[in-house]
């Protein structure tokens, strides 16, 4: 099997996450990295100054040499594509990228979300593996980015989608030099339980990006708010409640069972979680959705994606998940110029 060191690799979707990780994969010391995105303004800036990575933790900048194309300037086949554009057009995209993946290469989505059904569904279970992502970034712009996680608990997971694995050690060989750049030796991971790793994220990408659209507010704003928070507790509830459903057991988050510290009814138990819930988001605090950033941009997010991917699998399960709802239909409200994004939209949520 080809070596890390002699991977062509393409991170496909160099907005935010996919900035950090080609820079860390390349300061870690791969050569053959890839940064892609349709930004032209992003390529140019990251080509002229290096990747700006500003660690909002560390109150310093990283700036990273790094080399970025956009999809017209692409020209070889590459081993390794991370996919780490939006869903919404996964066919399209992937269509696209099957030229420039190799006759064995894969592609390893790091999207959010429950992604790998439809990756596969054009390049093929075989070629399809998943990267659950542990790590916060914003987009600036220009070759800059924020990083809003510390970097040494930065992580990814990897795992084959339906099929035998035979490249998650490539694929665990490759992030391993992102592991060496940011002092993390478990920064890859294999995943045991991908879809308990799934919907970890997914629970948390529900409670806080949607409603980081609805009120326009950072993830540590929303965990501190009395009404914002019993709802992102409500929703990452009604996401337990449907993994359960599916017989998925959800894997630690950032080091928390999610069950344990979260799950539960009753007054205490709830008492218990409402008073958690800004101490395991605290890494995470000055996070704000990328939805939200599509949505003030004037484009449309992937909330079908991540409230929307709970409330199919909740009809599929026949588990009730009416905040997840609420959020859906707030969000296309304010996509569609009906609502203003703003905290008191919290008033909309019978809870």
């Amino acid at each position: 099997m080809i070596k890390a060191e002699q991977a062509k690799i393409a991170i496909y979707g160099a907005g935010a996450m996919g900035t950090v990780l080609g820079a860390f994969l390349t300061l870690g010391g791969l050569k053959n990295v890839h940064l892609i995105t349709r930004n032209q303004a992003h390529v140019d800036g990251l080509n002229k100054h290096g990747a700006q990575i500003v660690c909002e933790a560390e109150n310093n900048t990283l700036t990273v040499p790094v080399t970025a194309l956009t999809p017209s300037q692409m020209q070889e086949k590459y081993d390794v594509i991370f996919l780490m554009t939006k869903q919404r057009a996964n066919t399209e995209i992937l269509q696209f990228l099957l030229p420039y993946l190799q006759d064995d290469g894969v592609v390893c989505t790091t999207q959010n979300g429950l992604p790998e059904p439809s990756v596969a569904e054009v390049v093929g279970t075989a070629r399809t593996y998943a990267g659950v992502a542990a790590y916060g970034a914003t987009f600036i712009g220009e070759g800059k980015v924020a990083m809003t996680s510390k970097i040494d608990g930065m992580g990814m997971q990897v795992a084959g989608y339906e099929n035998d694995g035979e490249k998650t050690d490539l694929l665990m060989e490759i992030l391993s030099y992102a592991g060496k750049a940011s002092g993390n030796e478990h920064f890859a991971k294999k995943a045991e339980n991908l879809q308990g790793a799934r919907w970890s994220k997914l629970a948390i990408n529900s409670a806080f990006s949607g409603l980081s659209v609805v009120t326009g507010c950072t993830f540590g704003q929303i965990a501190k708010g009395k009404k914002s928070r019993k709802i992102a507790l409500g929703v990452l509830r009604e996401c337990l409640a449907v993994a359960n459903a599916l017989g998925v057991s959800l894997e630690k988050m950032q080091g928390h069972d999610m069950q344990k510290l979260l799950g539960g009814t009753g007054f205490f138990k709830t008492k218990f979680a409402l008073f958690a819930l800004p101490i395991a988001m605290k890494n995470h605090k000055k996070l704000v959705s990328s939805m939200l950033k599509d949505v003030q941009a004037g484009r449309k997010c992937e909330i079908d994606y991540i409230e929307g991917a709970v409330v199919k699998k909740g009809k599929e399960t026949g588990v009730a998940t009416p905040l997840c709802e609420k959020i859906v239909e707030i969000v296309h409200g304010i996509e569609n110029g009906l609502y203003e994004i703003a905290y008191d939209n919290v008033n909309f949520f019978e809870i």
